[in-house]
């Protein structure tokens, strides 16, 4: 994987970016044996030797894992009520962190890594990275109300909205279908709540276009394939 000279440096622990622009300037960094002063070179993760000052420096592992989190379960490291936490079933020696959050009681996708970086792109309204939930509502849907979710709702004096609302089951509007492109706390409930319903069931389908595609309460690793495809579908 190809990535920027300062940001290895800064992923391995060895600098900050910033600091890493400088020492890559006053030309302390060499890769594969040769003095780079390029701040934009690139570096494949895999085969070339960075080292600065003489020194080799190898790069954090970066690990991804797919989770379809089951109820019950809080999307945190640790919790004060004693409560299961999204990390008590994970076994990987590198500290790993949920990207974003699920309530308590909502299942689906959740994405864990200790990449910074790519939690950051994927949380970043700015890159508009779709996330499609599965809705259960207290009572049906109507049209009035898809156009007002899709046109916008106020939550708190911010403008919030869908981008998309369908029924998997025509004749039950009871049960919806909704993209949205941001990750507040509560979005979803908020939205629906705002209108006077109350979302009784609440199961991310799918983030960034990756669906779960494990047992509730599972997890698997992702590969770099996916990572890369994910930041070319929706990185500007």
């Amino acid at each position: 994987m190809a990535v920027r000279l300062n940001k290895y440096l800064a992923d391995s622990g060895a600098a900050s970016r910033r600091k890493a622009e400088e020492l890559i300037l006053e030309g302390r960094v060499s890769v594969n044996n040769k003095t780079v002063v390029d701040l934009a070179f690139k570096v494949d993760t895999e085969k070339d030797v960075v080292d600065l000052d003489g020194e080799i420096i190898k790069p954090k592992r970066h690990i991804y894992f797919l989770m379809n989190k089951p109820k019950g379960v809080v999307t945190t490291t640790s919790d004060d009520k004693k409560r299961n936490t999204v990390l008590d079933g994970i076994k990987t020696k590198e500290k790993v962190y949920p990207v974003g959050r699920l309530d308590y009681n909502t299942t689906g996708v959740l994405f864990l890594t200790n990449d910074g970086d790519f939690s950051y792109f994927l949380t970043h309204p700015k890159n508009k990275v779709p996330r499609v939930y599965e809705v259960k509502l207290d009572k049906p849907l109507q049209e009035k109300n898809v156009k007002s979710l899709l046109k916008g709702v106020f939550i708190q004096g911010v403008r919030g909205n869908f981008e998309k609302i369908t029924f998997p089951k025509k004749k039950d509007h009871t049960f919806t279908e909704v993209t949205g492109l941001e990750g507040r706390n509560h979005f979803v409930k908020n939205m629906f709540g705002t209108l006077g319903f109350t979302v009784t069931s609440l199961n991310r389908k799918s983030y960034a276009g990756i669906e779960a595609d494990i047992p509730v309460g599972t997890y698997r690793a992702m590969s770099l394939i996916e990572i890369e495809q994910i930041i070319k579908r929706y990185g500007k």
